[in-house]
């Protein structure tokens, strides 16, 4: 019995939508029930790359090429004025623009909700596909997604999109003027991602009152970086520290995830601050690294917040201007033996109401000014930082099973004085020593009796196959 082939024609469809669009018309091969559905089909993804092969220069002739186009057009004619929810295509090889631009005015006019657009004609910014404002008008699409080899600021004057609601910009250049238009013509957009955006000036502003969540993701823009987002509620930022954050408005934010990157040679600067050989250039890192102080005063009323490594290590410059984060309940840090601690004692200071705090990896790079969050150097305030803290839950992720490391857990929960609970995690990717002979049973007797010890409850535990492999033994 042919229990798929007895599903209603809106079920088969829907099926289909996972599918790209040619594997969908295959199954017009099936029976003459399948002829036609494809023609019904409210998703419809287009890649070249998949329809080409990626045989050895195949994709570079001609008429492959203009099969592909000749496949769209009849799909899309096939469809007619059928219903449309998504339509993604993705051209690597070189369309014709003009088809292109029937391709997008037809999804339009049928009230597609979301786009999404890779479209590469030349190797040069020259060769760039123009969406066309003439058939670029909508009041049905809400997500709209621009990859690489497609020009959208020279018609940021000519659209509305009042229903938009999410806007991913991917590997497109901009100028800050033409950006600023185009999110003008977005009354209703909530979702914001930037991805490799080429800035075409040094100073960007992003504005926008109705922006509830915001992503970049770069690693490029040494200008400045300003925001005005009054609503923002997310936010997500991965770059190199910029020159100067000289508004941050984010007044309503509840999370922020703060990815910063930093080269060895800049944290050989700035830790060398006397090196005549360094002076002028670390001037300027040493101010870029000051300014962040000003991004963090900005973000200082979240509930959530997630710092990298590179980040603490830039904020150790920023200790004097900490804001106090008087609604910080989760704090997430990632650590490595190359980033320093510098700024952690005045961090775990500044959160008086943080009640879950997170760190992936306890090793880190130990100087004299670590300060007395841990014990890698003798102190007489030793764990005064931590005594402040309210901090009652605790999770270390990564843990290798070290004696330095064993050692700050015990100074963690030798001086957290509200600490209810401590889970401890040891993952099956990262070095660890767990792997010797006899050392998994140790340490997890020495965390049986931590357990026992101290009135927080200590739970050790290892990942994934690891786990396995260990308990094997």
């Amino acid at each position: 019995m042919d229990r798929v082939g007895s599903l209603p024609d809106e079920l088969l469809c829907h099926i289909l939508s996972f599918l790209t669009t040619k594997e969908a018309a295959l199954t017009s091969l099936l029976s003459k029930r399948w002829r036609y559905l494809i023609a019904f089909v409210p998703y419809l993804d287009f890649d070249d790359s998949v329809f080409l092969h990626p045989e050895e220069g195949k994709r570079e002739r001609h008429e492959i090429r203009q099969s592909f186009m000749d496949f769209v057009d009849r799909v899309l004619a096939l469809q007619g004025e059928s219903p449309i929810k998504k339509f993604s295509l993705k051209c690597r090889t070189g369309v014709d623009s003009d088809r292109v631009d029937a391709w997008i005015s037809n999804v339009l006019r049928r009230g597609v909700s979301e786009l999404d657009l890779l479209i590469i004609l030349g190797m040069t910014m020259e060769d760039n596909y123009r969406l066309s404002p003439k058939g670029f008008e909508s009041r049905t699409l809400v997500k709209l997604r621009i990859d690489c080899g497609i020009d959208v600021s020279w018609m940021a004057g000519s659209i509305f999109l009042p229903m938009l609601k999410t806007l991913v910009l991917d590997s497109v250049s901009f100028y800050v003027d033409k950006f600023e238009t185009l999110l003008h013509a977005l009354p209703a957009l909530d979702d914001l991602v930037l991805v490799d955006v080429n800035w075409l000036d040094s100073n960007v502003t992003i504005s926008n009152a109705s922006l509830k969540t915001l992503t970049i993701d770069s690693d490029g823009h040494l200008g400045t970086f300003s925001f005005d987002t009054p609503s923002l509620v997310y936010f997500f930022y991965s770059d190199y520290a910029a020159e100067d954050y000289p508004v941050v408005k984010m007044e309503n934010l509840r999370e922020a995830r703060i990815f910063l990157m930093v080269s060895d040679e800049e944290i050989e600067r700035v830790r060398a601050p006397n090196n005549d050989l360094f002076e002028d250039d670390m001037d300027n890192v040493v101010l870029r690294f000051e300014h962040v102080g000003k991004l963090m005063n900005g973000i200082r009323n979240v509930e959530y917040l997630d710092l990298s490594a590179d980040t603490l290590e830039v904020l150790s410059l920023c200790c004097e201007s900490m804001p106090v984060f008087k609604n910080l309940k989760s704090l997430a840090i990632k650590s490595n033996e190359s980033r320093g601690w510098q700024a952690m004692p005045v961090l775990l200071r500044n959160c008086p109401h943080l009640e879950s705090l997170v760190i992936e990896g306890l090793l880190h790079h130990v100087t004299d000014k670590c300060g007395d969050a841990c014990d890698c150097v003798s102190r007489e305030d030793k764990g005064r930082s931590l005594t402040s803290c309210p901090v009652k839950t605790f999770e270390i992720h990564g843990f290798g099973g070290t004696k330095k490391e064993m050692q700050m857990i015990k100074h963690f929960l030798d001086y957290f004085p509200s600490l209810k609970e401590m889970e401890i995690y040891a993952d099956e990717d990262g070095p660890t020593n767990l792997e010797a002979p006899g050392m998994f049973e140790q340490i997890a007797h020495l965390f049986t009796l931590y357990d026992q010890v101290y009135t927080c409850d200590v739970q050790f535990m290892v990942r994934g196959s690891f786990y396995k492999k260990l308990t094997a033994q």
